[in-house]
């Protein structure tokens, strides 16, 4: 199911738990973990930089650029370093790579080429530089046009012992709930099928969906239906710590869908203290 993992990293404090959580996933199912730091192309073009130092008189920015390539290429070789120090001293062995190129076409590019799952930090280097926007707009690129599995992780790292999946009954809950399954038989973590509707016939029906999938499964499960809000009802499950990861469909097929689950999606990932696996 799941043999490669790549995350991408750039050293911030959010990257080091994905990291973290990379090495903790990779051990209990036995994966190999890719490290991936983009140089970010646009630092090397600069053409802010260039039009500030035409207007003020400062030398052409043709005479920074070695400095700059160099300081960058620099900081990328001791982000990876890192990267595998942290690894190798869990007793896991990564592979590396450092890409020049635009940072969400670049992970996902790499992404295709290599792995099952991309395992993305909530928050970045330039988190404050763009504007505050978690699920911004690189890991909603990288979740939307990556066709794979995109683990985002929170702030803080806490070991993964049981999980819970966001169903209701459609084919991209399905697709999630399929995948929760197969990631909880694998490393024997409970699971917990939350269906969240005000319509209790519904909740029975999308229920019995769930449990009829699940039942020739050997896996300790159980479905919780609750009324309310999607996105509430699910931040207010996990808040609670019944569970260390949550697994949903990602955005849906036509406009309105996307414009209806994406925001519960985005909601979700926003405030989530837990990680969030998000499948399309």
């Amino acid at each position: 199911m799941i043999q490669n993992i790549l995350i991408p990293t750039d050293g911030s404090d959010y990257g080091k738990t994905a990291i973290a959580y990379g090495i903790y996933i990779a051990r209990k199912l036995d994966a190999q973990l890719t490290g991936l730091h983009v140089v970010d192309i646009r630092l090397i073009r600069g053409p802010v930089f260039t039009d500030i130092s035409g207007s003020v008189g400062l030398p052409p920015y043709q005479e920074f650029l070695p400095a700059i390539e160099s300081g960058l290429d620099a900081k990328a070789d001791a982000i990876l370093q890192d990267f595998r120090g942290m690894c190798e001293a869990a007793g896991v062995h990564p592979e590396t790579m450092k890409v020049t190129g635009v940072i969400d076409e670049t992970i996902i590019e790499e992404g295709r080429k290599c792995c099952d799952w991309i395992l993305l930090a909530q928050r970045g280097e330039h988190f404050h530089i763009n504007g505050g926007a978690i699920l911004g707009s690189t890991a909603q690129s990288v979740v939307r046009r990556s066709g794979k599995p995109v683990l985002v992780t929170p702030e803080h790292f806490r070991e993964i012992e049981s999980m819970a999946v966001a169903y209701d009954g459609s084919a991209p809950a399905h697709k999630a709930l399929k995948l929760a399954a197969e990631l909880s038989e694998r490393a024997a973590w409970p699971l917990s099928v939350v269906i969240i509707t005000t319509d209790p016939s519904l909740g029975e029906k999308t229920s019995k969906k769930a449990e009829e999938f699940l039942a020739s499964l050997k896996i300790d499960s159980a479905t919780l239906i609750l009324p309310g809000k999607e996105d509430k009802e699910l931040l207010k499950f996990i808040r609670e710590g019944a569970v260390e990861l949550l697994v949903m469909g990602a955005y849906g097929h036509n406009r309105f869908r996307e414009l209806m689950v994406g925001s519960t999606t985005s909601s979700v990932i926003r405030k989530s203290p837990i990680p969030v696996l998000l499948t399309r």
